[in-house]
């Protein structure tokens, strides 16, 4: 097998980060995935910078190993192909505001007439019901309506953004969670369905420990930095180079000893976990004059192999390309440039690891429309002389 999802096909048309990062995963998976762009874009208008040889990066990413055709889908021949599309595709993802598809009349209803089976994944800020529905969202909303940004930053400073696109991202894993989900229960009852998936919802879902919290005990919690609102310490400390994560300490008195600090453990401050939590500035200051004598290899060395307590690096992103264990799960991979151009641009392989059938990821980004003539011939059907005329009428690229 091509990946465990060879052989379903996935007409997609999302744009910007939250649904081809969702399409994305299924293209890792093996699935066929057909991204649909209008014919008259221009490759800068494609994504945003920065350019690698008039690429967008933007795009690059979330793009890989998948096809590209356009299809103008205002023109009533371009509705048309996507009808016949949608009748050999298995699912349609899309991430227009709701209602957009059925103004063009290729919503989940029109479609589900062309093929009962299809799965249609729609992904938007809000879902496709309630008094938000027709809001736009991008990642920076959808973290503060969906109270993730409430929650992230300094105690007693200003709201934060989760400084990589959660708000989308979350919300793309979710909506292939659900498509494979959806797949499933096709294999049982033979129909297709629709899937609603809000970017709102699915930082909602991210906040499970501070929604009971506050259900429980009436709780209001807000941001506490790196803090964890039941354990201390907790989070990351500056050594002599750099910043160590040091959590969850289960042998308090061995953990000082290896810091050279007895006295913190005889310090009825420190001596249970709740005193620790009351007196958290404290213990914080002494942490962090500690750690500062020694380098974050130094400490990774005393404090892992002791097993005292859970313990990281902060890596960088410039890191990431040196780390030995990154290197052996080989998670940074080389994917070619789009267009016959020369070089390559790293990105990071999937995270999942399956024994049987692996994940399938090395083809670049679909170049615009480079993929039209096959998927309208293989999918659809149409002859060379009839894709020919259609796009000599400006109906495809």
């Amino acid at each position: 097998m091509n990946g465990p999802l060879d052989g379903i096909r996935v007409l997609d048309f999302t744009w910007a980060l939250a649904g081809p990062f969702a399409t994305m995963q299924l293209a890792d998976l093996g699935a066929e995935v057909v991204k649909v762009e209008y014919p008259g874009t221009h490759e800068k208008e494609r994504g945003f910078g920065p350019y690698v040889e008039g690429i967008s990066t933007f795009f690059f990413s979330p793009n890989r190993g998948k096809k590209g055709i356009a299809i103008d889908l205002k023109a009533s021949e371009g509705k048309d192909l996507v009808k016949r599309l949608a009748r050999s595709a298995d699912v349609v993802t899309e991430n227009f505001r709701p209602g957009t598809m059925d103004r063009l009349g290729l919503g989940y209803q029109a479609l589900r007439e062309e093929n009962p089976r299809l799965i249609y994944a729609a992904l938007s800020g809000f879902g496709q019901t309630g008094p938000y529905s027709s809001m736009a969202a991008v990642d920076a909303v959808a973290q503060a309506m969906g109270g993730t940004m409430s929650l992230n930053g300094q105690k007693g400073g200003p709201p934060m953004r989760v400084g990589v696109s959660v708000g989308d991202m979350v919300a793309g894993l979710y909506l292939a969670l659900g498509i494979v989900a959806a797949l499933r229960a096709r294999d049982v009852t033979g129909e297709g369905q629709m899937i609603d998936v809000a970017l709102m919802e699915a930082q909602m879902a991210l906040c499970e420990n501070a929604i009971v919290r506050h259900s429980a005990f009436d709780e209001h919690p807000t941001r506490q930095g790196s803090r964890h609102a039941l354990l201390a310490p907790f989070g990351p400390f500056p050594t002599s180079d750099g910043w160590i994560v040091i959590a969850n300490v289960k042998e308090w008195e061995l953990f000082c000893a290896l810091l050279g600090r007895d006295d913190m453990a005889l310090d009825s401050r420190f001596a249970t976990n709740r005193a620790r939590l009351e007196n958290v500035d404290f213990l914080e200051a002494n942490l962090s004059e500690a750690l500062a004598a020694k380098t974050t290899d130094e400490w990774f060395a005393i404090l892992e192999p002791a097993n005292v307590c859970a313990i990281g690096k902060v890596n960088t992103i410039a890191d990431l390309f040196d780390d030995p264990h990154v290197a052996a799960r080989n998670m940074l991979i080389d994917i070619p440039m789009p267009y016959g151009k020369p070089g390559t641009l790293k990105l990071p392989n999937s995270p999942l690891h399956l024994s049987g059938t692996p994940t399938v990821v090395g083809r670049p980004m679909p170049e615009h429309g480079g993929d039209t003539s096959e998927v309208l011939g293989s999918w659809a059907g149409i002859p060379a002389a009839g894709i020919a005329d259609l796009r000599a009428r400006g109906v495809i690229k």
